[in-house]
């Protein structure tokens, strides 16, 4: 599951066990990324407070399919599979047209573009999170104006900016822990707008 030990469900007491409780989902199961934090229960309450409130937070303006579109493409080019999966599937669950979602997904595993799949607005928030990611040394004012230009405000440039960010973190932990897929129910997330809401359906 992991390069690391990990106490499993069953095997958790204490605060870590209340935490899994906050985190299971439909079937009881915890995601192997969240898991693998649980030798160290405060790490894990702080990677869930900031991936509810950067992805799920019903305080957002920015449509949250297109947020995880933001995941999925800083996934790929991470080349995170585990955080790929997850997301596109949630991302499909969310747009419920499974032919939407793999046009969307083939235009993030090649050149970004703008034309059948995204528009102007899209395409400059895609460049963006891929530049924050691929060469962040790089990143200077003009690509927040040109954000702005293309019609995000303020605040729905820093929502972009965060899950960005927060997905280069999540990729890191995955990637540098060894964090498998297997036995994994794809797509769960704690989608409730409620803010203390971690259950993953």
């Amino acid at each position: 599951m992991t390069y690391i030990k990990t106490i499993t469900p069953s095997d958790a007491k204490g605060r870590l066990a209340k935490i899994y409780d906050r985190v299971r989902g439909a079937d009881g199961r915890v995601d192997n990324i969240l898991t693998a934090h649980s030798l160290r229960p405060p790490s894990l309450e702080g990677h869930m407070a900031l991936y509810k409130n950067v992805l799920h937070h019903s305080a957002n303006q920015v449509p949250k399919w297109f947020l995880e579109v933001i995941g999925v493409l800083v996934s790929l080019r991470n080349g995170c599979a585990y955080c790929v999966e997850h997301h596109f599937a949630g991302l499909e669950r969310l747009l419920d047209d499974a032919d939407e979602a793999a046009a969307i997904r083939s235009s993030l595993e090649g050149e970004l573009a703008e034309g059948a799949i995204w528009g102007a607005k899209e395409i400059a928030a895609l460049l963006y999170a891929e530049k924050l990611t691929m060469r962040p040394a790089d990143m200077a004012e003009t690509d927040v104006s040109e954000l702005r230009e293309a019609g995000w405000d303020d605040g729905e440039i820093l929502e972009i900016n965060q899950v960005a960010a927060y997905f280069a973190y999540a990729n890191r932990t995955v990637l540098g822990l060894g964090v498998s897929i297997n036995g994994e129910q794809l797509g769960l997330s704690p989608n409730s707008s409620e803010d203390g809401d971690w259950g993953h359906q």
